[in-house]
């Protein structure tokens, strides 16, 4: 298990593997009602069923023709977007008051992480003002929706690795019509979310002054 080479604050890792949406979404709510200030922090990876999730303020007119692909609505910010097989999503389930970070300083600090982690293959990623996220030219790779609560995080990053993206034309990715996605395999990337797991961990340890350590992928009760 990689970690920060100054970690500070312990962070167990839960690789859940492929799992539906909604019930670690529910376990996220779950874990982040019941922690107390000594709670540690976790950073949940998974890899989602395919669905569209829909953000608090999200409209229903940016998903266009979802089809045979659910819909859910959900209590992070952001408008919609989809999560499927070859899509790391990253949940980092941390408590900011501890840490000493700021919300606008957090969703900076995951959107470096994603950018150093693209470097190591050397794809250039980018931020664009005023619509969060990653890009890769004009095209989005990595698309961020949080939710803080009590100062702690839940929801969190979906990374596109080695993936189908025609879901993301039946949608209005994030409330942009037409906006490009790609990733990281169309690229020149890898074809694997194996290999960018550790890489994109190293970096969210990094950027967060984490000490990393592996638990099993069992999700809050």
């Amino acid at each position: 298990m990689p970690e920060a080479e100054a970690g500070f604050s312990p962070c167990l890792v839960r690789d859940l593997g492929r799992q539906a949406y909604e019930p670690v979404w529910r376990a996220m709510q779950r874990f982040t009602d019941a922690r107390a200030a000594a709670t540690a922090d976790e950073l949940w990876l998974v890899e989602h069923d395919p669905v569209f999730t829909l953000g608090q303020a999200g409209k229903r007119e940016h998903v266009l023709v979802p089809g045979d692909i659910p819909v859910v609505h959900v209590d992070r910010g952001g408008q919609v977007t989809y999560h499927g097989p070859g899509q790391i999503v990253a949940y980092p389930l941390l408590d900011l008051r501890r840490l000493r970070i700021g919300v606008r300083d957090y969703v900076h600090r995951i959107e470096q992480a994603v950018i150093d982690t693209l470097a190591e293959w050397n794809i250039p990623g980018r931020r664009r003002d005023g619509a969060p996220g990653v890009y890769v030219g004009d095209a989005k790779i990595a698309a961020l929706g949080i939710r803080v609560r009590r100062g702690c995080t839940f929801h969190g990053l979906a990374f596109n690795i080695a993936m189908d993206l025609e879901p993301f034309r039946r949608i209005n990715p994030c409330g942009y019509a037409g906006l490009e996605v790609v990733s990281m395999a169309d690229l020149g990337g890898p074809g694997h979310l194996d290999a960018v797991k550790p890489v994109l961990l190293r970096a969210l340890a990094a950027q967060f002054g984490l000490r990393l350590s592996a638990a099993d992928a069992t999700m809050a009760a």
